[in-house]
């Protein structure tokens, strides 16, 4: 848990620095959570946040798999209802964070995954 408050925190001050604009963290639905919901320019993204203190296990954008990408559609189909005219041009991003020794690398995927639900 700690460990991925931490990595949110850091995904947050990355983000910005690449001109992203933090609209929402830790967006809850009764299906899933979607951790940052942000603009970059005019699209609207919703981000998953992986961060490990290994790579043991795999990169940390490697948990992001089926299951965890349709509960993130899922999510955002349901944060997008509140635009109820025009819904914005949006996509997925992952963030992997591999954090050790107070230091930290960096990995964005940008457009990382489709939804498998129209919007």
């Amino acid at each position: 848990m700690r460990l991925g408050k931490e990595g949110e925190e850091l995904a947050k001050k990355f983000l910005n620095k690449k001109g992203y604009k933090i609209i929402e963290q830790n967006y809850k639905t009764p299906i899933g959570e979607i951790d940052i919901i942000a603009s970059d320019r005019e699209t609207l993204v919703f981000i998953e946040v992986k961060t490990r203190e290994s790579l043991e296990f795999g990169m940390p954008f490697e948990a992001v798999n089926y299951t965890k990408r349709n509960k993130i559609s899922k999510a955002a189909l349901l944060y997008l209802k509140r635009f109820k005219e025009k819904i914005p041009a949006c996509r997925f991003d992952v963030l992997s964070i591999c954090y050790k020794n107070n230091k930290s690398e960096f990995e964005l995927i940008r457009d990382a995954f489709e939804s498998s639900f129209k919007f």
